[in-house]
């Protein structure tokens, strides 16, 4: 039994089905992340674990007790927010200690707490401010401290980087993972950026149009994508249409190409046309060793992206298929029209579950 367990939630508005059939047990103390686009029903499971929002059907538990229909108040769980949401008439102590005065606790306990808070996320010093004297990074500080002051069971956060600049975002990020191991309290995070849930999370949850695609770690979802909306949501992917030469040998291809998959491709029959996910980094720029795959085509990009550079190489009428290289002053790159061949292992070329729609479509590569 886990610690916190979702068992066939449901969620309408109207006509509309926000969350379907959604199921998940996490662990005490895992740091779990919902990931998917806008309107795919991460916020609003969050919501219904919070008791804003209420379940048409399903159950909510933590720790073994129903908590589906109970009001906020009853639930012992944090929230943090993306808009901070911190009362702007009350100081930084005020604010991180309201929730233990509405419990009626002590005013020792109360000053106790809060200092421990400001001590654990760097402010003591700020304890006098009021909110407009803080930048965006302190209040969301501050607005995490207060969702931890009444020790919740839970601790919920929703998006609570996306306002912030990406440099504060990533110190933040860092700062609420360390709190979370220190603590070791159950989260629930909310976000739309792959780079947080995968550099943040025990497990990642990805969802779109209201179901659960993939549930895994962060290297099995970037590795392993079940389907092509995870392969291609997260992360950097070239994803082509491929046409199964033999399904028993693993033997594929692409724009006339023929290609290995490391294993055999199950439930797949010779002709039919199925989807390969490579990722960027596995392709290199040469045509390595006897046994690896290899695609010939002409230079249509080249991309200076700060440590890394990327070529983008046309395989026959259509598609492209992107590499990524480490950048390097003394690097010597093909011009853009020059024909190379490119060639990666068969274990990265990954198989997926769902079909392409045709041989010849464009490749879609984007973060």
């Amino acid at each position: 039994m886990g610690f916190l367990e979702l068992s066939h939630v449901k969620k309408r508005f109207g006509a509309f089905v926000a969350v379907e059939d959604f199921e998940l047990i996490t662990e005490r103390g895992e740091f779990v992340s919902l990931l998917g686009p806008s309107g795919c029903g991460k916020t609003t499971t969050l919501r219904m674990i919070a008791g804003f929002e209420y379940p048409d059907s399903g159950s909510i538990k933590v720790d073994g007790k129903e908590i589906t229909n109970l009001p906020p108040n009853k639930r012992n769980v944090g929230m943090v927010f993306q808009a901070y949401a911190l009362f702007p008439n009350m100081t930084v102590a005020s604010n991180v200690g309201f929730g233990m005065r509405v419990k009626k606790q002590s005013k020792d306990a109360i000053t106790k707490r809060v200092g421990e808070l400001l001590e654990m996320i760097h402010m003591p010093e700020k304890a006098d401010r009021y909110p407009y004297q803080l930048s965006g990074g302190q209040q969301q500080r501050v607005a995490l401290a207060r969702a931890l002051a009444v020790e919740p069971q839970v601790l919920l956060l929703d998006e609570p980087l996306s306002a912030l600049d990406a440099k504060i975002r990533v110190a933040l990020r860092n700062e609420i993972r360390a709190i979370q191991r220190q603590l070791g309290i159950t989260t629930v995070y909310v976000t739309h950026d792959q780079e947080e849930a995968l550099s943040l999370s025990d497990r990642v949850v990805v969802m779109s149009d209201g179901r659960i695609e993939q549930i895994g770690s962060p290297s099995e979802i970037y590795n392993f994508p079940a389907t092509s909306f995870v392969a291609s949501f997260v992360g950097t992917l070239n994803l082509l249409a491929a046409r199964v030469v033999d399904p028993s040998a693993g033997r594929l291809a692409v724009e006339g190409q023929e290609i290995r998959a490391a294993k055999p491709i199950s439930g797949a029959r010779s002709g039919e046309i199925v989807s390969v996910a490579l990722r960027p980094e596995s392709i290199s720029l040469e045509e390595g060793p006897e046994g690896t795959n290899r695609l010939r085509g002409p230079v249509v990009d080249v991309s200076f992206l700060g440590s890394i550079v990327r070529l983008r190489i046309r395989l026959g009428d259509g598609p492209t298929v992107s590499l990524d290289t480490f950048n390097d002053p003394n690097l010597t790159l093909p011009p853009i029209g020059e024909a190379v061949t490119v060639s990666f292992p068969p274990e990265a070329s990954l198989v997926l579950d769902q079909p392409a729609a045709a041989p010849g479509a464009d490749v879609a590569a984007g973060d």
